[in-house]
């Protein structure tokens, strides 16, 4: 298996055709480390190639997790310095990356048992 790590502002198609390639080849992907802004985990979301993306891992079947679940001051922790440690984050609690993710992960349907 290998694993993909990206940041949407600065890893765009290239990449995505790395990852084809692979998964053409019979090699399981999985996105160990995604987020929408720049490799630095600082810097402006970009959306437009975080939907690609999004996309991208939807039509293949490749799961994946955000980059970072923190409160630190950037643009991938997903949680405001006051977000509670507990969890069950509002949205007041989450920045811009959070919110956006919530709404992704929100957007998929919930499977019952």
């Amino acid at each position: 298996m290998y694993t993909v790590h990206f940041y949407a502002a600065t890893h765009k198609q290239w990449l995505r055709d790395r990852t084809d390639a692979a998964l053409k080849s019979g090699i399981p992907i999985f996105v160990s480390e995604c987020a929408g802004m720049e490799a630095t985990g600082d810097g402006p979301l970009n959306l437009e190639e975080w939907k690609a993306w999004i996309d991208f891992m939807d039509s293949r079947k490749i799961s994946w997790i955000t980059w970072s679940v923190s409160s630190k001051i950037e643009t991938c922790s997903v949680l405001l310095p006051h977000a509670p440690a507990e969890g069950n984050w509002k949205k007041e609690d989450l920045n811009e990356s959070g919110i956006r993710i919530r709404e992704i992960l929100r957007s998929y349907p919930s499977v019952q048992n």
